[in-house]
């Protein structure tokens, strides 16, 4: 009997666990920098910021704050600013195109999503590893005494 009890009661603690992605009302886990391989982030681990998209000749970052070779990720403009090459800064939507999770690093050439693991290039924003489904979209940005704008 107790068995059997043992066993009821870890099957439903086991399905109340496993409730669908994205239920309203389920409960949230706390953010974390990956999810697990095997499990689906119940919350983006960088969830997108409530502030609106930054407006025409906003200063983003300044320029030496962007690595040769690496990236910035700017979270509450929600942009990345990369420098694939010394003096060329490219800059592109830090919001996922797979589950609209922000970007959180740029690491090894890549723009890095936490939440399922998607990788950008830094040169285009093309898809290195998915599941992203699409690259970011570019954002256009001017260098200006030394500083980075959106145009």
């Amino acid at each position: 009997m107790k068995r059997r009890m043992v066993l009821l009661s870890t099957a439903a603690l086991a399905g109340a666990g496993c409730s669908k992605y994205g239920d309203e009302g389920a409960p949230q886990a706390a953010a974390t920098s990956a999810p697990p391989a095997s499990e689906p982030a119940s919350a983006p681990a960088t969830a997108p910021a409530t502030t609106s998209p930054p407006s025409q000749g906003e200063v983003l970052v300044k320029a030496a704050d962007v690595p040769v070779g690496g990236g910035t990720v700017i979270t509450d403009k929600k942009v990345v600013v990369t420098q694939p090459k010394a003096g060329e800064f490219k800059a592109f939507s830090a919001v996922c195109t797979h589950e609209g999770c922000l970007v959180n690093t740029v690491s090894d050439g890549t723009i890095n999503c936490p939440c399922h693991g998607s990788k950008y290039r830094i040169t285009d924003a093309s898809v290195v590893a998915g599941p992203a489904p699409r690259p970011l979209p570019a954002e256009a940005i001017t260098e200006k005494d030394g500083e980075i704008l959106l145009t």
